[in-house]
């Protein structure tokens, strides 16, 4: 018999709503103890805004990103908790989409939770003050392949002498670019005229993971470097190399290319499938990332995990 075919996944920033975790810390003490280290850690009830909002509050960038976490590591708290889970014996690989990077390692206990949501919160920051609101820009186009999508960005940064790059590869022909907002307007213009679908753009409040977002990268660095990491108890496959990293001082390396580089997710996801993950289990808010396992990987199952009433579906599969 093979090792363990199950990659435990975790989402980035877009999946937060307001009533985030609730279910989970009314019904379980595991859960209550995360969002209460997570407060303890930023020295205020983020867990509040979590389940009452307002929405645009949690949607702030410096509060999605811990927040995100918080709910995510909640719910594998309560896996280990209630059903059993064991990372180090059940799971192939962990996994994350930007954000969902530290709530993986956290989940992996290579970085503790008070470190993720402290780090995340630097995170969002960092990222806010980068670029100026309304100077950058990112769009998804829907309907374009990665290769086709890094020629779009190409172009149009060459035509608008701004920055275009791509951002995110989601699969399922979905692409994100980033970059200036005049050269981001005009890879929308070239996508309509190369078989786009659609191409609309995402309201952010900064362009992520492009090289606009070199003055958040140098802060992180600094930060990460004061933290100590550990070997993750499975291997991370990291967003930038779609490949397994287990050493701390890769990881780190790799945290801070991440907020400049690519978000190459759908990579990730084929080379997981590759290694014999069948089960992609998304721990947290929304079911964005075991939806585009469905798309990506053929013959795959995705299963979301961020309520109570979740748990018998991952029974099943445990």
């Amino acid at each position: 018999m093979g090792g363990p075919t199950k990659a435990f996944i975790f989402p980035g920033q877009g999946s937060q709503s307001a009533g985030m975790a609730k279910a989970l810390a009314e019904a379980f003490a595991p859960a209550r103890d995360v969002l209460a280290e997570v407060d303890d850690a930023l020295g205020r009830r983020l867990s509040t805004l979590m389940f009452e909002g307002p929405q645009e509050e949690l949607t702030l960038t410096a509060n999605a990103q811990p927040a995100l976490m918080a709910t995510s590591l909640a719910a594998i708290r309560v896996l280990e908790a209630e059903v059993g889970l064991d990372i180090a014996r059940d799971a192939a690989f962990v996994a994350g989409h930007s954000l969902g990077e530290y709530s993986a390692l956290a989940a992996a206990r290579s970085i503790g939770v008070a470190d993720a949501a402290r780090l995340l919160r630097l995170r969002g920051e960092a990222m806010q003050d980068a670029v100026p609101v309304g100077v950058g820009a990112m769009a998804a186009l829907l309907g374009v392949e990665a290769e086709a999508a890094a020629e779009i960005a190409r172009e149009a940064a060459l035509e608008s002498g701004g920055i275009c790059e791509v951002a995110n590869d989601n699969g399922g022909g979905q692409v994100v670019v980033s970059g200036s907002a005049g050269a981001v307007d005009r890879a929308i213009e070239i996508a309509k005229g190369r078989g786009a679908r659609r191409s609309v753009l995402l309201p952010v409040s900064a362009p992520f993971h492009c090289s606009l977002m070199r003055p958040a990268a140098e802060k992180m660095a600094a930060a990460l470097a004061e933290v100590s990491f550990r070997a993750p108890a499975a291997p991370l496959v990291a967003n930038v190399a779609a490949a397994p990293v287990v050493e701390p001082d890769e990881i780190r390396r790799l945290l801070v290319a991440q907020v400049t580089g690519a978000v190459r997710w759908r990579e990730s996801l084929v080379y997981m499938a590759g290694a014999g993950v069948s089960a992609f289990v998304e721990c947290g808010a929304g079911k964005v990332l075991s939806g585009l396992v469905r798309r990506v990987v053929e013959g795959a199952s995705g299963l979301s995990v961020g309520a109570p009433a979740d748990l018998d579906a991952y029974r099943a599969i445990a």
